[in-house]
């Protein structure tokens, strides 16, 4: 990956709808050999999809809660199970394999604590291998960044 395609990536990263050749400007290419690049970043996968960005409080979510959770023990099958069991969880947004005194850390959106405490009881605990869960709710958002620095 050479500069330009980190600069299609940057500039893409901060508008997923610029026209190929708004694109091409930005980057200092012609329009042909512009989109030739996004193609071959998009069959790399680097370029993975696009999307829409929602705020999560306007949507009707603005309970964030952070899940630590740890499993009974780590072998490969227990690993496996969780993961499949935790991707069919419509409420579960991130889950990320950790180190540390907790094995995974999620995060999890909910309409209010009612409605997370009914996902808890409901869905979560239902999960096979689970030795325990610890919860942290979100006060406010600091900071979300959805673009990657320019590799430099």
């Amino acid at each position: 990956m050479d500069r330009i395609d980190q600069k299609i990536i940057f500039f893409l990263q901060q508008d997923g709808r610029l026209t190929n050749f708004e694109l091409s400007e930005k980057v200092g290419l012609s329009p042909s050999p512009c989109l030739r690049r996004v193609k071959n970043l998009e069959q790399r996968g680097l370029i993975s999809g696009y999307t829409a960005i929602i705020d999560e409080v306007s949507y009707g979510f603005p309970v964030t809660a952070f899940v630590s959770v740890r499993l009974e023990n780590q072998t490969d099958q227990i690993l496996k199970s969780f993961e499949k069991e935790i991707t069919s969880l419509d409420a579960v947004m991130d889950c990320w394999l950790v180190t540390g005194n907790r094995d995974y850390l999620l995060r999890v959106v909910a309409s209010d604590l009612k409605n997370y405490e009914i996902f808890m009881r409901e869905e979560l605990t239902k999960v096979e291998g689970i030795a325990s869960i610890e919860t942290n709710f979100a006060l406010g958002r600091v900071k979300t960044k959805n673009n990657l620095p320019l590799n430099t």
